[in-house]
């Protein structure tokens, strides 16, 4: 099933800031005059709403951004480069592939969410003038990009979901009521995917959904059962279809509802429509006023139908229709979800004492500094000292016992200590 991805995104670097100054006639001595670099490309997901698979991700899973220009003179700032785009179907839940937090839930179209931020433009040296230092020559470079592998969950967005064992008719009754054309056969599976199909009842419409048939054990992925349950999740309403030609319709119809309900205990609360089905059978019509009679002692007025002669279909679109309206309003979906923001836990570092002479500084924070400073400019090295006095890094070194000339890695850069 195309329900699933996994995909790696990588945004683009900022631009380096430039060190320049004017060089102009008759100012023998101009200024700074470096500019800024241009922002790095965001990688971002987007509903298009012509989309209805994942099939996509299957052909490309890299999706990397290009970096900003550098900065040029005259204070002249890079071009940004242009956001990478990913287009993803309505009902596309986006998480974090090591954590599972989810990121974002999208779900109406044109809904986007940014899953890798461009890094910001390096500052060029013109931004770094003060009256005390009026020819500063360091810039900035770019701030790195951001890579993470993300998975994507398509869960069908439908105001109404059909469930049922294997071969209870569900195919065949929402061809029925529906514009759906769903492959139907004399054997259970049949449907090995949903199915959408649109109701269409005076002048109004619903989107309904044939749910794949459920096993027992389903709710712990026996079969394809966390697949066909990821997507009753989005269903507001279930038309619970009980097969009037199985040996034990009310067997069936409690292993589908423990099934619902292990695998979430709000599927278990969901509204439910008990429709008894195939009575153009004997054998159904003779097993019906047993379940009836059942199902009403448990407080459950149940319809019985045939989708293959049409009996009573009309009367449960009604009730579907019925159903619908009676329900609360919903609260807005939290579309999408803040990312990348500096948060307290990018704040805090560590130093690790790797050998007699070695020290790492691990955190995001100055690993991030670290990338974007010139080290070939002795002014860029000195502000990144003073970083570390004011980050608290360079006082935690001397208690953790750094020594003159040792080696302190942050990052990716080797730093020879000295006070």
């Amino acid at each position: 099933m195309n329900d699933q991805a996994k995909i790696f995104v990588s945004s683009g670097k900022g631009g380096d800031g430039l060190v320049a100054f004017r060089r102009e006639k008759y100012v023998p001595h101009g200024g700074p005059a470096g500019g800024d670099g241009g922002k790095g490309a965001d990688v971002i997901l987007r509903v298009n709403p012509k989309i209805n698979t994942l099939i996509a991700f299957t052909r490309q899973i890299h999706f990397k951004g290009n970096p900003g220009v550098r900065g040029g003179t005259s204070t002249k700032t890079g071009k940004s480069a242009r956001d990478v785009i990913i287009e993803v179907p309505a009902g596309t839940i986006v998480r974090d592939a090591e954590t599972g937090e989810i990121l974002a839930d999208l779900v109406r179209p044109e809904d986007s969410v940014i899953v890798a931020k461009g890094g910001r433009g390096g500052r060029g040296n013109a931004r770094f003038a003060t009256s005390n230092a009026q020819a500063p020559r360091y810039a900035e470079k770019g701030e790195p990009g951001e890579e993470r592998w993300i998975t994507l969950e398509l869960r069908l967005i439908a105001d109404v979901g059909i469930v049922g064992v294997p071969n209870a008719g569900k195919s065949t009754l929402l061809s029925v009521i529906s514009n759906a054309r769903p492959k139907i056969a004399d054997y259970p599976f049949t449907t090995l995917e949903p199915q959408l199909g649109v109701v269409l009842y005076d002048s109004r419409d619903l989107v309904v959904a044939d749910i794949p048939g459920l096993l027992e054990g389903a709710h712990s992925g026996v079969g394809l059962g966390h697949s066909f349950l990821r997507h009753v999740t989005r269903t507001r309403v279930l038309v619970h279809l009980l097969d009037g030609a199985a040996e034990d319709p009310l067997a069936d119809f409690n292993q589908i509802n423990v099934e619902l309900s292990l695998y979430d205990d709000k599927l278990g609360k969901r509204p439910q429509i008990v429709v008894f089905s195939k009575m153009d059978l004997p054998e159904a019509q003779e097993h019906w006023p047993a379940v009836r009679k059942a199902l009403r002692a448990r407080g459950i007025e149940p319809m019985a139908i045939s989708a293959a002669t049409r009996q009573d279909v009309n009367q449960l679109i009604q009730r579907m229709f019925t159903v619908i309206d009676e329900l609360p309003v919903e609260p807005d979906i939290i579309e999408t979800m803040p990312l990348y923001e500096l948060s307290e836990e990018e704040l805090p570092f560590e130093i690790e004492h790797v050998s007699a002479g070695t020290y790492r500084v691990i955190g995001k924070r100055i690993e991030r500094a670290a990338k974007m400073t010139y080290w070939d400019y002795e002014e860029a090295v000195l502000r990144f000292q003073r970083t570390l006095d004011i980050l608290g890094i360079t006082s935690a070194l001397r208690e953790a016992g750094v020594q003159e000339g040792d080696s302190v890695f942050i990052g990716d850069h080797e730093l020879e200590w000295s006070d």
